[in-house]
Order: C-alpha cells, then sequence, then structure tokens
C-alpha cells in the first residue's frame, strides 16, 4: 500500500508530498497506515484492553497533551471522499532518549460496522530544552453517509490522548448522478498509489466499440514548478480513467508528453486497456529541475515540439474515432502556426480538450493547445471540480458516437441527437435502472444539471445540458 500518512485538502495539497508526509520532526521514523482487522471481520483488533475502555468511555483524555484537528471531508478528482485528521504534541511531552507513539482509531458509519486503523511512530532522543511542536498528519477515504471517529494515541508510558468526533460526506445536489468509488458507509485507509491498475469494464451492446487518442501534457498545475505534484499526477490519471470507464469505448491509444522537457515520455498504441502502472513508471522518470543547455538555447523549442507533435499524431495513418488532448494550461510564447495546422488536414473524427485548471478566473485565456484545437473546430472543456471530468467524458463519448453514427447514415444531426449518459451514473436520477449494472442504453440522457464544463467549437451558440456548446457550422 505505501506510505500514505499526509493527509490535505486539494487545494492545499499542491505544495506537499503525499508520500511520507506525516509526523513533522526531523530525525522521527513512520511506519504506514494499516487498518486493522475489524471485530466480526474474522480477525483479531491488534489493541490492548484499556484501548477499548478508553474508546468506549468517550471522554476526552489529555494524560498527554496533545490537540487535534479533523478534516472535513472533500470529493477528491478520484471520486472518493477524503478526511482524516492532524494532531499536535509538544515537543516538552516527548523530552527523553527516545518514544514510541501508538495511534489507534475506529471509524463507524452510521449504520454500518466500524473499521479499526492504527499507527505508530518511533520518537528520537528529544533534548530538555526542546521547543514547539510535532505534527502527524493521517488520512481515510470515506463513501457518503454520517460518520463518527473515536481516536486514542498512548506512549511507551501508557499516558494517553483521545477525542471523539462525527463526520458528514454529502453530494451537492448538482452532483447526485456521481457514482463514487466507495458505496454509502464504505470505510477505506487512503490510496496513494496513484497508477495502479484499473479493473476491466463491462462493455456496453453489440454496436462497435469507439476507439480513441489521448494526448496527454503530464506537467505540473504550476508550469514553473520543478516537482510534479501528487494532487496534479492524481488529477490527470482520474481523467484517463474515466475515460477508459465508459463502457462505449474499447481501444486506447496514450501519448503522454511534457512540454518542459519536449519529449513523449510514454506511448501505448491501440490497446483495450490502458497500462497504467507502465505510465506511471514513465512519468516518474521526469525531471522537470534539468533543462539541458542545447533545450535552452532554443528560443521558441516548446512551440516546435508541441507542432512536430500535433502534424505527427493528427495527420498520421491511423483513425481513431476521437483525439482528446488532456493536461494542465501550456501557456507557451508562441502558439502553433495556423500554417502548420493546416498541413495536418481536416481530421474525419472531433478533437477534443480537456484543460485542467484549478483556478479559471486567474487564467482565464486559451493556451496554446486550446487554440489548436479551436482551429480544428473542435471542443474544449475546463477540468475545475471532479464532476467536470465525468460531464466533459459525457459529452465527448455522446458527440464521437453521434458523429460516427451520422457517417453510417442512420442518426440524426449532432444538434438534433439526444446525449447518452455515461457509464458513472445513477440509475435512479438518470432512468436507467433497468439496464445492467446502470449502464445506459440507447436513447438515454443524462441529467440536466449545470456544470462548469465548456465546450466550445465555432461561432454558433446553442445549449446542451451540463454546460455551454459552440458548434460549429
Amino acid at each position: 500500500m505505501g506510505t500514505n500518512l499526509g493527509w490535505v485538502g486539494e487545494h492545499l495539497a499542491a505544495g506537499m508530498q503525499a508520500a511520507g508526509f506525516g509526523l513533522c520532526l526531523s530525525g522521527m521514523v513512520l511506519c504506514a497506515q494499516a487498518p486493522i482487522a475489524a471485530t466480526g471481520g474474522g480477525g483479531r483488533v491488534l489493541a490492548l484492553p484499556t484501548d477499548f475502555a478508553v474508546l468506549e468511555s468517550q471522554e476526552p483524555r489529555k494524560d498527554l497533551a496533545c490537540t487535534i484537528t479533523p478534516a472535513k471531508p472533500w470529493l477528491g478528482f478520484d471520486l472518493k471522499f477524503h478526511t482524516g485528521y492532524e494532531v499536535g504534541i509538544p515537543l516538552h511531552e516527548l523530552v527523553g532518549p527516545g518514544n514510541s507513539l501508538t495511534m489507534i482509531f475506529r471509524v463507524i458509519p452510521e449504520n454500518g460496522k466500524p473499521r479499526y486503523f492504527s499507527q505508530h511512530a518511533r520518537v528520537p532522543k528529544i533534548e530538555e530544552d526542546a521547543t514547539g511542536s510535532a505534527y502527524l498528519q493521517a488520512s481515510f477515504d470515506v463513501g457518503e453517509g454520517r460518520y463518527k471517529v473515536d481516536w486514542l494515541m498512548r506512549d511507551n508510558a501508557e499516558r494517553v490522548c483521545s477525542a471523539y468526533w462525527r463526520l458528514e460526506a454529502a453530494l451537492p445536489s448538482k452532483d447526485k448522478a456521481l457514482v463514487l468509488e466507495l458505496p454509502p458507509g464504505g470505510v477505506e485507509p487512503a490510496d496513494f498509489e496513484t497508477f495502479r491498475d484499473e479493473p476491466p469494464v463491462e462493455k456496453a451492446g453489440s454496436e462497435p466499440l469507439l476507439n480513441v487518442k489521448i494526448l496527454m501534457n503530464f506537467a505540473p498545475l504550476n508550469a514553473g514548478s520543478t516537482v510534479f505534484q501528487p494532487v496534479d499526477a492524481r488529477a490527470l490519471v482520474a481523467v484517463l480513467r474515466m475515460i477508459q470507464r465508459d463502457p462505449h469505448i474499447g481501444r486506447f491509444s496514450v501519448v503522454a508528453f511534457n512540454l518542459t522537457e519536449r519529449r513523449v515520455v510514454y506511448r501505448q498504441d491501440n490497446a483495450d486497456r490502458i497500462d497504467f502502472p507502465g505510465l506511471g513508471e514513465a512519468v516518474r522518470k521526469l525531471n522537470l529541475g534539468t533543462v539541458d543547455m542545447e533545450t535552452l538555447s532554443q528560443k521558441h523549442g516548446d512551440t516546435e515540439f508541441l507542432t512536430n507533435l500535433i502534424q505527427k499524431e493528427l495527420g498520421g495513418e491511423d483513425h481513431p474515432d476521437a483525439v482528446i488532448f488532456a493536461g494542465p494550461k501550456a501557456l507557451l510564447d508562441e502558439n502553433v502556426p495556423a500554417k502548420a495546422l493546416k498541413e495536418v488536414g481536416e481530421p474525419d473524427y472531433p478533437v477534443f480538450c480537456m484543460s485542467y485548471n484549478l483556478n479559471p478566473h486567474a487564467t482565464p485565456w486559451r493556451d496554446s493547445i486550446e487554440h489548436a484545437v479551436r482551429f480544428f473546430r473542435g471542443y474544449e472543456y475546463q477540468i475545475t471540480h471532479p464532476r467536470d471530468v465525468w460531464y466533459a467524458v459525457t459529452e465527448m463519448v455522446s458527440r464521437t458516437l453521434n458523429l460516427r453514427d451520422e457517417k453510417r447514415g442512420f442518426a440524426k444531426p449532432a444538434e438534433e441527437a439526444e446525449l447518452v449518459a455515461p457509464a458513472l451514473v445513477s440509475g435512479a436520477s438518470c432512468g436507467i435502472c433497468g439496464s445492467p449494472r446502470g449502464l445506459p442504453r440507447a436513447g438515454d440522457r443524462f441529467p440536466e444539471t449545470p456544470g462548469s464544463v465548456r465546450a466550445d467549437a465555432g461561432e454558433h451558440r446553442g445549449s446542451i445540458p451540463g454546460g455551454s456548446i459552440d458548434q460549429a457550422r
């Protein structure tokens, strides 16, 4: 599972490392957060009898002085609610030749059985004149619902600090169509394995499945950063996972590139599933803090690289059903020249752009990739919230299916066709309860819920559920 200490909200996580982020004290060694077998689950609860007495008492204790701050659950791009806590311990409480801290806590769903967890930290020698505090952060994931958390920490001298709190994870009404990764009342340890493999997807119907090509700019949200923050990697991988989970897509080509290094870091052609572990291995080799002199000497080398990439991937011999650009804003000094884009010709498939941008008000203008997509009369989507990924994939798949059917001569025009619901929908809210596992059927519509998705493709403006669209004429 890896070291998964370190909760931090999506809006703060960009400046912190998830792996190994835990007790903030030099020389202190932590083990990973690990679930303890819950009572009734067929295993033993590895805790002292006194631990259970403390948890059951519901009376906060401060034998070992500490302050604990629970974290409000927030929905990540991985469609999980993340929560946890931070505990602060004055260093004068830990003075001595060494110590160890054991945290035992349980998370109890409102109508479910408790899930037990433990953490351990080894404390080095602390001098008597030490000042300040040490901080420990931990995280876990939950599904929708209300929960109660009972928590304690003890040291070698059996001094105890305990706390108790309640939390609630709830989707706003406009996001009720989303189906989360964990069921209501579900509790799991936080998973920081960003590039874990994806289970197989049950595909839709007997119609030929779509073949898509994804060109992803694997780069930090902050273009000047020399570190690829885990929060950015998780968001970009979440986009890929959402695309792969759509039951209408059967073949995938993935081209991961980095404009800073001006190279393709990973390629996978015409596969039946995305190789996430292979992609992760390639992305981990990125060295954003180092640029060779030859690269620096090229005044507009990033624009030249992007130009060559577009010409190769959109002007090649392969003919996917759709091409999807994805990644953070690529604000280059010069955009790809129109002359170079004309050489590609007019694609006979739709071109999309999913722009990962957590602060669209700060950078509302189009970047170099969006300018190129607009040249090809493509569609642009701003990815600011988890729901935006869902809506964007919904519309992209629907448009691609409609265009393919038009070519085959038996579909309505795109502006009249109904949008097909995606795989991750709520059967009740979308009226598809009769389909297996909540998968969409022909003619199903996705719910008319507002989002920050924007589709852009020309001068004539119309409207569709989930966002606005400029439809090319």
